[in-house]
């Protein structure tokens, strides 16, 4: 016991004023902190996670569709198969994501971070990716059909599949 608690208080102290570690049990809100954490297959439909730190943390199969990610700082986080049908995602910081076969249809990635996400045959129908940065962005599959390009006038073409015709 006495160690343990050495030990969290050597980390509190290497870890610098304010820091905290993630706690990966606490309630889905605004800037909540699940960096590293793995929420797969879990049931969070519709919840606000704006400006949350979820950096390297592991979303598989979850129900994230209607939910709102705004500004979410998802840095190397997994959604692989996550549905975030209608999800706003709003600036969020997602280079380096993996979004394999993930259903983005619907959702808002406007001014989003995407540099060199991974967007395997994932589903972008009628998403919104105006202002986007998609610099090494791997679509491979993906569906874009009805989505809005990065240019915010363009609008994919039925069939885009890959890229924006």
């Amino acid at each position: 016991m006495r160690a343990t608690l050495l030990i969290v208080l050597g980390l509190a102290l290497a870890l610098g004023p304010g820091a905290a570690l993630a706690d990966c049990t606490d309630l889905p809100e605004p800037g909540v902190d699940w960096k590293r954490c793995h929420m797969d297959r879990r049931d969070l439909q519709g919840v606000d996670l704006s400006d949350a730190k979820l950096r390297d943390a592991s979303f598989a199969r979850t129900d994230l569709s209607d939910s709102i990610l705004v500004g979410a700082d998802a840095f190397r986080a997994k959604f692989l198969s996550a549905d975030l049908s209608n999800a706003n995602l709003e600036g969020a910081r997602l280079a380096e994501a993996d979004l394999t076969k993930a259903d983005l249809s619907g959702a808002s990635l406007r001014d989003a971070n995407l540099r060199r996400a991974r967007l395997y045959r994932a589903n972008l129908r009628g998403a919104d990716l105006t202002g986007a940065q998609m610099k090494k962005a791997e679509l491979l599959d993906a569906d874009l059909s009805g989505a809005t390009w990065i240019d915010g006038e363009r609008v994919c073409a039925e069939g885009s599949i890959g890229r924006c015709r």
